[in-house]
């Protein structure tokens, strides 16, 4: 090799080693991929999107199940007040409480509730007070077939809730049950009033007798609407046509009831009861 040859053949070299020295600085020489790194970077990307996605679909569930359950709280807390975390034994009253609001109440006549009794383990087992319905399904050994208390199962009987009679009074007629709570007069401290003495002893002993009767019936709609922890809730009316308790025969007072009446003497006497003392109106 001449000299002029070896010349030539170091600047083609040097000019060599400057381009790679330009592209070096200029980030690396750039490859083409080939058709086989390309299907490969394509499957790898497809599996990575893949876990990706079944990795999202856990999550997801996940998701929706806590949401669920904090939707089904959050209803607790606003439609009932009450917190469904410390109340596990309230779930009947709260998902009761929860369906109630949503699909509202529910009407039945007197002959449609007798088919909520528990004999039909498809129906729910209701009990009516003073007109209305509530769901005791989650006591049947008390309220369903052989109960104890299965008598109030399928019907309207709040005249047995307060005379205690639970053979005779299974009606929601309570006329006249307000005798039970006046008490029984002496005959010879009756003797001493006088005609209109006696009238506005008696409104007034009636007025009483009413609002013991309206205090044990709201004793008895708290007890069945779970305000008292037992788990039952309202679900709705029974619905009567007008005059309905007009149809009916009037009763007389039961004699458990009647012999369970207090006597003047044993009830304390306010001072307005005292002959003289009593003024129309007060």
């Amino acid at each position: 090799m001449s000299a002029k040859q070896q010349h030539k053949e170091e600047g083609e070299l040097r000019k060599r080693g400057a381009a790679a020295a330009a592209a070096a600085a200029a980030g690396g020489p750039s490859t083409k991929a080939t058709p086989a790194n390309s299907g490969s970077s394509a499957a790898s990307a497809a599996a990575d999107e893949q876990d990706g996605n079944g990795r999202m679909s856990v999550a997801e569930i996940g998701r929706i199940v806590v949401a669920g359950l904090l939707l089904v709280m959050a209803l607790s807390w606003l439609i009932t007040g009450e917190s469904l975390v410390w109340n596990w034994r309230k779930l009947p009253t709260l998902l009761g409480s929860a369906k109630l609001y949503f699909k509202g109440p529910i009407l039945l006549t007197d002959e449609e509730l007798a088919l909520y009794n528990g004999t039909d383990p498809s129906l729910p087992i209701y009990v009516g007070l003073n007109g209305s319905i509530y769901d005791v399904s989650a006591a049947p050994s008390t309220y369903g077939p052989g109960g104890g208390y299965s008598f109030f199962s399928g019907k309207d009987a709040t005249r047995a809730f307060l005379t205690g009679c639970f053979q005779e009074d299974l009606t929601p007629d309570i006329r006249g049950v307000e005798e039970m709570f006046i008490p029984l007069d002496d005959p010879d401290e009756e003797a001493e009033l006088t005609k209109a003495e006696k009238k506005i002893r008696r409104e007034r002993d009636v007025r009483r007798a009413k609002k013991q009767i309206q205090g044990t019936i709201a004793h008895w709609a708290s007890v069945f609407s779970g305000k008292t922890g037992r788990p039952y809730f309202y679900v709705g009316e029974i619905k009567r046509e007008p005059g309905w308790l007009d149809k009916l025969p009037k009763r007389e007072l039961c004699a458990l009831a009647q012999q369970g009446r207090p006597k003047r003497g044993d009830v304390d006497k306010p001072p307005e009861y005292k002959r003289g003392t009593a003024r129309p109106g007060t």
